[in-house]
């Protein structure tokens, strides 16, 4: 569905120097998937988005859509290919003098809709993102979550294949994030529409993406399913950003107690629910303490983290380890002497 072919986007700054806000990226986003793209500020995502649609001009390469290279279109041409490609924005970017239901048929009426299409399918849309009751109210009368509805809505109107998300979820609270993530989940599901999503909440990529895409300074520096990439990082850009995701922090007390083993047990896949800890008591001669631990579901996948103290006999604790070792996804003691 969309393939970028070594894109590259540079321009100068305020101070007349070339940035390169993009360089050589090259890979294909998968008809009907969820795929996000994460990386600090600067690191290219939007910038690489806006190609998509033509909204920002690479300056080498090319950005294929639906089989044809967009950069290629203008005119027509071009206005044709973005009613394929609906897209949310951070701010809402809603028209305040027109009402919701006004907004939704704005983006058909451009499309060249007729009266009859757009009467018919604006109440479906509010239906959809459940703005049946506030059709004749205007943007300033909403929620940040309801306007941010309303934009689904808008970009969903003309039936695209292609829904673009650019920080779609930030200027939102929790809660409202977790609402418009599962509408957005439902419309992927029911429709089909690929959606590629821009943001910096790791915790957004977890719960709707099955791919992910990391960019540092206009990279990729990795890509892939998003429980292989956010349990087994191989980039060190990768690590690095996810390392507060699983952070479990001790006291120095603990960490520097070199009498007890400090071991941290991370679960991956159907192990994370298994009762190990629980066997490891029955069949050794040890008591585990238990400090830490977390376990979250990616992609409704089980994965977790515990951090315990082994306390017993030497032999023991060595059987012990070795039994976690080989019945989790990887145990290692903490706080050995250098």
């Amino acid at each position: 569905m969309i393939k970028f072919n070594n894109v590259s986007v540079s321009f100068k700054d305020k101070k007349s120097q070339i940035v390169h806000a993009v360089k050589n990226v090259s890979f294909e986003v998968e008809d009907g998937e969820i795929l996000g793209i994460v990386g600090t500020s600067g690191a290219g995502k939007s910038t690489l988005l806006r190609t998509v649609n033509q909204l920002q001009l690479p300056t080498g390469g090319q950005t294929i859509v639906d089989g044809n290279d967009i950069g290629s279109l203008s005119g027509a041409e071009l206005a044709k290919a973005r009613h394929s490609i609906g897209m949310i924005f951070q701010q809402f970017n809603l028209v305040s003098t027109k009402t919701v239901a006004q907004n939704v048929a704005f983006a058909m009426e451009i499309a060249g809709r007729s009266k009859e299409e757009i009467k018919q399918r604006v109440p479906e849309l509010l239906k959809l993102v459940g703005l049946s009751e506030r059709a004749n109210v205007y943007p300033n009368t909403l929620s940040g979550g309801q306007k941010q509805r309303v934009g689904i809505a808008r970009a969903v109107a003309n039936n695209p294949k292609i829904l673009l998300c650019d920080e779609a979820t930030s200027a939102l609270d929790p809660e409202t994030t977790n609402d418009v993530l599962q509408l957005l989940k439902e419309i992927n599901h029911k429709f089909g529409i690929t959606i590629v999503l821009i943001t910096h909440e790791l915790d957004v990529v977890k719960k709707i993406c099955q791919r992910v895409v990391v960019m540092n300074r206009g990279e990729v520096v990795e890509i892939g399913d998003v429980f292989d990439v956010f349990t087994n990082p191989q980039h060190e850009f990768t690590k690095t950003l996810l390392s507060h995701t699983f952070d479990l922090d001790l006291p120095d007390r603990l960490t520097h107690d070199y009498s007890k083993p400090l071991v941290r047990i991370v679960y991956n896949g159907e192990k994370a629910e298994d009762a190990i800890v629980s066997n490891v008591v029955k069949q050794y001669a040890v008591d585990v303490n238990i400090l830490h631990g977390k376990i979250e579901y990616i992609n409704d996948r089980p994965f977790g983290i515990l951090i315990v103290q082994l306390i017993g006999e030497q032999d023991e604790i060595e059987k012990s380890l070795n039994y976690l070792s080989k019945n989790t996804y990887r145990t290692e003691v903490i706080n050995e002497r250098n």
